[in-house]
């Protein structure tokens, strides 16, 4: 029977009650092999082998709604298996959320579907976060599983109490990423943490023997992780380990050994399952082989109904935490309410244009990330769902204030979190800490060491949350550290990425501007580049509103007409206004713009773009970085003062004259060129 052409009601929950498990895993099975067979790609192996666990957990333990899918405290699901996408995308039509009708289904992995590729959270309601990246979504979840902990520490039992529950990989474990999230995870002891690895030994080349032996079970627990085996297709046993899960002090990973595309007479097992069609033949043999008598597309009307009833107990959890809501006193509900729904409190510009009007006065000689210091003593009081952190670079980074208390295992009242040298799992985790709600995570380590955190970066621009990276020690700057740690391609590598926004700021000013574009942005993440060297400050005046939110500005005009224009960011826009000191010894008018976010100025309109550029003759783009992008402004044939290679090993000072990146050479540059 079609599930769209169901009898009466007293009829179904008659017919209801004699569903078995089996059947309701077999609606998840063939739901994927036929959306798969449909696509004619995809992976079919991994929601057939994991069906049995799947609906273990949904029917018996998830604590959801699908008709209030953003419920605060409804438990969390990640797909960390992101290729087994119709996994996820066969849950979420048949508990009944609204963003997968079965027509999505039968359209998966095409154009503008709900039903993409691998889950995306900005395409489809129900999928949590972004997963397809291997082990992205397990190290994502460790953020989720924080937040809640920390959340809990802050509002309480009666408020925040769920879990985060993680279908995983061999794959996602074979990641180094998995290692630095599950040994954060054992550290800090996040026990509402339950990840449910699909066991099954089989990858794309073959059986996992090719390449791996680990022993998983007993890598969990040397992370310091409750760990045990269970049989992947035994419910009874896969719901005992989950209760054991559930009054863990610890988080548990459940090892379920699983058959790779379970029920497929000739390819169950093998590789041939995991990332192609079944084909019609073998396909017609599976239903054959567990009794699935159904169509293609169709759940019988007994099965759908009796998982549309498996979010009631959800429903009802979720009617008592309303009523608990409810009871809190106006100022409490209106604030938890808030920051739930990532509303910034009007307490931050009213801090910021207090902290640049400070600034301005004192015009302190600081590096910026001193700078940024400075600014997060203002905005940490002003924005309580601020969370810092550092991925143990503390002192160098500058990211934590005097009076910030740090996260400890099994305590999480704290709002600063010591990463440990886990750069990519800091900035996955910093994008579970977003997702989940509640936070605004700002993490630090070397700018170098962005390409450590790249995948989550990239992650974090594809989803649009709002996380903040601050990445000091921005360019050869840092002296004697050497190229190793010298960042030269970086500034320009993020500013391609889309929706990354990249700031760098050239004094405390700016800086405390760069902090207000950053937590004000709720629609992706964003960069701060920040200097180790101390900068002379240039911003004379906070002036009104946030000059560095236009992308560039004027921020030392010509005396006369120019016939040339100085363009630079962070650090080189004192080498600038040294250079236009020069130049006017030399009878050439120049006017300086700082550039703090490239991609912000060019996103500009047209009219503000020219303005900004000017209409001198010469123009010169001033960066210790390479020249990719900046042709946008100078054009092809502009100057450029800046990197053509990597760095060496010395005092900073001697580096920027080795290099070149000079207010002397910027001054005959601009002499040579004019009078040329």
């Amino acid at each position: 029977m079609n599930a769209l052409t169901a009898g009466t009601a007293k009829a179904t929950v008659a017919s209801s009650a004699k569903v078995s498990h089996d059947q309701l895993a077999n609606a998840i099975r063939f739901l994927s092999a036929d959306a798969v067979e449909r696509a004619k790609s995809g992976h079919p192996g991994l929601p057939m082998g994991a069906a049995d666990v799947a609906t273990v957990l949904f029917t018996k333990f998830l604590k959801f709604d699908p008709k209030n899918p953003h419920w605060p405290d409804r438990d969390r699901f990640v797909l960390s298996a992101g290729h087994g996408s119709m996994l996820i995308y066969s849950l979420l039509y048949l508990t009944g959320y609204e963003s997968v009708p079965l027509e999505q289904l039968k359209r998966f992995r095409q154009l503008k579907s709900a039903t993409p590729g691998h889950p995306e959270n900005f395409e489809t309601l129900g999928v949590e976060t972004t997963t397809g990246p291997l082990g992205q979504g397990i190290a994502t979840a460790v953020g989720m599983a924080l937040a809640e902990r920390m959340l809990n520490a802050e509002f309480g039992d009666d408020l925040v109490d769920h879990r985060t529950y993680v279908l995983a990989s061999d794959g996602d474990l074979m990641e180094g990423v998995s290692q630095e999230a599950i040994a954060l995870a054992g550290h800090l002891r996040l026990s509402r943490l339950i990840v449910l690895f699909d066991d099954n030994g089989i990858s794309i080349d073959g059986p996992l023997s090719l390449s791996d032996s680990v022993d998983q079970v007993a890598r969990f627990k040397s992370a310091g992780w409750n760990a045990l085996r269970v049989d992947g297709h035994d419910p009874a046993a896969i719901a005992r380990a989950l209760r054991k899960a559930q009054s863990s002090d610890r988080p548990t990973l459940i090892a379920c050994k699983t058959q790779i595309g379970f029920g497929a007479p000739n390819k169950a097992g093998t590789s041939k399952a995991h990332g192609e069609p079944l084909g019609e033949a073998e396909l017609a043999a599976t239903r054959k082989a567990l009794g699935w008598t159904a169509e293609p597309f169709e759940v019988p009307a007994d099965v759908l109904d009796a998982w549309r009833k498996a979010p009631r107990k959800g429903r009802s959890a979720q009617r008592a935490w309303k009523k608990r809501l409810a009871a809190l006193s106006p100022a409490a509900r209106a604030e938890f309410e808030r920051r739930m729904k990532g509303k910034r409190p009007a307490a931050l510009k009213e801090a910021v244009a207090a902290l640049k009007t400070r600034l301005a006065a004192e015009a302190p000689t600081v590096a910026t990330r001193k700078a940024s210091e400075l600014a997060l003593e203002a905005l940490v009081p002003a924005v309580p769902e601020l969370v810092l952190g550092s991925a143990d670079l503390t002192p160098s980074n500058n990211t934590k204030t005097k009076d910030l208390a740090a996260v400890k295992p099994g305590a999480f009242a704290g709002r600063y979190i010591h990463y440990g040298i886990r750069e990519h799992g800091m900035a996955a985790a910093m994008n579970g800490l977003a997702l989940h709600g509640g936070y605004v995570p700002a993490g630090g380590t070397f700018f170098v060491f962005s390409d450590y955190c790249r995948p989550a970066m990239r992650l974090s621009a594809l989803m649009g949350t709002p996380v903040v990276y601050v990445m000091t020690h921005d360019s050869i700057g840092l002296g004697e550290d050497g190229p190793t740690h010298q960042p030269v391609e970086h500034l320009a590598s993020l500013r391609a990425m889309p929706n990354m926004r990249v700031l760098r700021p050239c004094d405390a000013v700016e800086t405390a501007e760069a902090w207000e574009i950053a937590l004000t942005r709720t629609d992706g993440p964003t960069v701060l580049a920040l200097t180790r060297q101390n900068l002379t400050p240039a911003r004379k005046s906070a002036g009104s509103g946030n000059l560095s939110a236009q992308g560039a500005y004027e921020i030392a005009p010509a005396e006369g007409k120019a016939k040339a224009t100085l363009f630079a960011s962070g650090s080189e826009v004192e080498i600038a206004i040294a250079a236009q000191a020069l130049l006017k010894e030399k009878g050439i008018a120049a006017r300086v713009v700082s550039v703090p976010s490239l991609e912000l100025f060019l996103a500009q309109p047209d009219k503000v773009r020219k303005q900004v550029i000017g209409e001198a003759p010469v123009r010169v783009a001033i960066e210790a970085g390479v020249r990719f992008g900046w042709d946008a402004v100078i054009g092809r044939k502009g100057i450029f003062v800046g990197m053509e290679g990597f760095g060496a090993s010395a005092p900073y000072k001697e580096l920027y004259k080795h290099f070149g990146i000079t207010a002397e050479a910027v001054a005959d540059a601009v002499y040579a060129k004019h009078n040329r």
